[in-house]
C-alpha cells in the first residue's frame, strides 16, 4: 500500500488566516472546489441591469474625470521605443494641453525593458512608491503567455523591480490552473511577490492578471480570483489585452463580488483592473458604476481601481471637450497612440 502525503503550499500570510498554518494543495484545492457555483443567468442579467443606469449630467465630468485619474496608459507592442515611451509619459503628465484642469493618469505600463525610459521621462512627477504622482507599471513573467520557467519569471520581476518599476503586472501559468494544478498557481504567485520586495522592505504592487478569456467558465473566473487574493494579490485584474474576449463587464461584477466578500470576511481591500476592449467612454462609465454598486464609491481611486487602456483616455478627452465647448473636435485634437 502506497502512502500519499499531501503536498506543502507557500504558507502565504491570506492563506494562512483563511485556511490553517498547515498549507497543503488539498486544503487550498478543497477551499476553490467548496466555493458556491456562478449564476451565469443571474450574473448577466445583473451586468445588464449596471450597464443600463444613467448617472447625472452634473456627475458626468466627475466620472469622465475619474477615468482619466484611474487609467494605466499603456503601450505593450513589440515595436515600442524609448521614443514612443517618452511620448506615452508626456501625455499621461498632460493628456490635453490645451485644458490645464485636465487630470494626470494613474501610471503608465510597459515592458520591463522599457521602465528606465519611463522613469527617466517622469523625473519628478514619478511616483517611486507614493501616492501622489504617476506610477510606472511593468508587465512581467514572461507576459502575455506566461510561458517560461519560474527563474526567468523572477528575473523579469526582479530586473523591472529594480529598474524602478512601482507596479507589477504579472501573468497567471493558465495552463497549470486549468489542469488543476492550483498549488503551482498559487507558490507562482507567492514567488512573483517576493520578487517584489526592494531592498528596503518596500514592495512594488502586484496586480495578478488572470486572462479571463482563457479561463473558460465563470466559476473558474471566479476560483481564480480567490486564488490570486489568498495569494497575495494587491490587484486582480481582468486580462492582457492580447486575447480575446479581454474585459467584459459580467467577468469584471464577478470579480468585484469576489473582491466584496474578501473585504466582508477579512476588512481587507483588493484592486480590481479590466484591461483590454474598454474604447469609450460610455462603456467605461457602466464600470464606474459597477464599481460603485458592488463594493462602493471608496474603490474609485487609483488605490483600488484602474483601466488598463489606450485608445480610451483619447475618447474621454473628446467627451471632455464636447461638454466644454459644446462640440466636437476634430480627428486631430487627440494624440494617436
Amino acid at each position: 500500500m502506497t502512502i500519499t502525503h499531501p503536498v506543502g503550499i507557500a504558507p502565504a500570510e491570506r492563506a494562512v488566516r483563511l485556511l490553517g498554518g498547515d498549507l497543503t494543495e488539498t486544503a487550498l484545492r478543497l477551499h476553490l472546489d467548496g466555493l458556491t457555483g456562478v449564476d451565469a443567468v443571474g450574473l448577466e442579467q445583473r451586468a445588464a441591469g449596471l450597464s443600463t443606469r444613467s448617472i447625472k449630467t452634473s456627475s458626468k465630468a466627475w466620472a469622465l474625470d475619474t477615468i482619466i485619474r484611474t487609467c494605466d496608459l499603456t503601450t505593450l507592442e513589440g515595436a515600442d521605443t524609448p521614443g514612443k515611451v517618452r511620448s506615452l509619459v508626456a501625455k499621461a503628465i498632460t493628456p490635453d494641453a490645451s485644458d490645464p484642469t485636465t487630470p494626470s493618469v494613474a501610471a503608465v505600463c510597459v515592458y520591463g525593458d522599457m521602465v528606465p525610459y519611463a522613469v527617466e521621462a517622469l523625473g519628478s512627477r514619478h511616483a517611486a512608491g507614493g501616492t501622489e504622482g504617476i506610477q510606472v507599471a511593468a508587465v512581467a513573467t514572461a507576459f502575455p503567455s506566461g510561458r517560461a520557467s519560474l527563474a526567468i519569471k523572477l528575473a523579469d520581476t526582479r530586473e523591472a523591480v529594480a529598474a524602478g518599476a512601482d507596479e507589477i503586472d504579472m501573468v497567471i501559468d493558465r495552463g497549470a490552473f486549468l489542469s488543476g494544478q492550483y498549488g503551482v498557481v498559487f507558490d507562482q504567485i507567492v514567488a512573483v511577490r517576493e520578487a517584489c520586495i526592494r531592498p528596503d522592505g518596500s514592495h512594488a504592487h502586484l496586480k495578478v492578471i488572470l486572462e479571463t478569456g482563457e479561463l473558460q467558465t465563470y466559476d473558474n473566473v471566479k476560483r481564480a480570483s480567490w486564488l490570486a487574493i489568498l495569494a497575495g494579490a494587491d490587484f486582480i485584474k481582468t486580462s492582457t489585452g492580447k486575447v480575446s474576449p479581454a474585459a467584459t463587464l459580467p467577468v469584471t461584477l464577478l470579480m468585484l463580488e469576489v473582491i466584496r466578500d474578501w473585504h466582508r470576511l477579512t476588512g481587507e481591500k483588493i484592486g480590481m483592473k479590466p484591461a483590454g476592449g474598454i474604447r469609450a467612454s460610455k462603456d467605461a462609465v457602466r464600470y464606474l458604476v459597477t464599481v460603485a454598486e458592488t463594493v462602493g464609491e471608496e474603490w474609485l481611486t487609483p488605490q483600488l481601481w484602474r483601466f488598463g487602456a489606450s485608445s480610451l483616455v483619447n475618447d474621454v478627452l473628446l467627451q471632455r471637450q464636447k461638454m466644454r465647448t459644446g462640440h466636437y473636435s476634430g480627428p486631430d485634437y487627440v494624440t494617436v497612440d
